[in-house]
């Protein structure tokens, strides 16, 4: 592991409780002054979590985390799918960057979810779409299927970087509500 990163189970932990701090936040408390970005600057980034998002303008890591500059490392991608993109990001902040931790955060109310539950697609927006109906099946209730979409992303994930459950990287997923602030952990 790399210096001053923190373990997958104390990673999910300044997630939870950086949530909590969010919900009732009126400005995000993370450090984002001269400072930190001078800091970063000089020394490079340590983020202690990797998070997948969509790129929904709603969800916004560092916020609902309450996290500042060089704390997250954060991929956004509409319906927060996986492809190899995404997972070489993921695998390059966990080899490069010594991240312990990866979370799938999806969230209620996600369009790209919404157009999955519509039917086939056209144009670019049918890669994710496809992703989507995947994860979800005959599912028609759009919570569940976010939360289905998110599992599946998690199961990419694993899978495809081959992290087991004796692995020091731990991945699992969570699922954001937009009107409330909190975020459900699934795992």
């Amino acid at each position: 592991m790399h210096e001053g990163n923190v373990s997958a189970a104390e990673a999910l932990e300044k997630l939870k409780e950086g949530n909590k701090r969010y919900i009732t936040a009126e400005t995000n408390p993370g450090d984002v002054s001269p400072k930190i970005r001078q800091f970063t600057y000089e020394n490079g980034q340590s983020p202690y979590a990797v998070v997948i998002a969509c790129s929904d303008s709603r969800v916004i890591p560092e916020s609902i985390f309450s996290a500042g500059i060089g704390e997250l490392f954060v991929i956004r991608v509409a319906g927060n799918v996986m492809d190899h993109h995404q997972l070489g990001s993921v695998e390059y902040a966990a080899e490069h960057l010594g991240c312990r931790l990866v979370l799938v955060l999806g969230h209620e109310r996600c369009g790209a979810v919404g157009a999955a539950l519509q039917g086939p697609q056209e144009g670019f927006v049918k890669y994710i779409t496809d992703e989507i109906s995947k994860a979800i099946g005959e599912e028609k209730d759009e919570w569940q299927a976010s939360c289905l979409n998110v599992k599946r992303s998690v199961s990419m994930i694993r899978d495809s970087l081959g992290i087991g459950e004796e692995d020091d990287l731990k991945v699992c997923g969570a699922v954001y509500r937009i009107g409330s602030g909190e975020v459900e952990f699934l795992d």
